[in-house]
């Protein structure tokens, strides 16, 4: 059975730049363990007769045509902005040491 530790959450919490509390490491780790532990058991099921399929529905071409429309104004979409420079996004930059590491 696949196992997941505290230090591994911990890791790909680092991973995904997302900061946890101590509570909520132990609660994910347990979470997380239980889930392991539910996708498991799908190893006990004979899929052999199963045929390999992207959708359980037979769906055909469900792609639109593309129809070009308007944009959302420039202020609606900045006023949802966390943080913003005149009328830019502001962001971290991917390439900034994290103050965690």
């Amino acid at each position: 059975m696949t196992t997941i530790d505290r230090a591994r959450v911990q890791h790909v919490a680092g991973l995904a730049r997302i900061a946890l509390t101590d509570d909520e490491l132990d609660r994910f780790t347990g979470q997380l363990q239980v889930i392991l532990a539910a996708i498991e058991q799908l190893n006990d099921v004979d899929t052999s007769a199963v045929p390999a399929s992207a959708s359980v529905l037979p769906l055909l071409n469900v792609m639109r045509e593309d129809e070009p429309r308007p944009s959302l104004p420039v202020e609606v979409v900045l006023a949802q902005a966390p943080d913003r420079e005149g009328d830019l996004f502001r962001v971290q930059a991917s390439l900034e040491e994290r103050p965690d590491a």
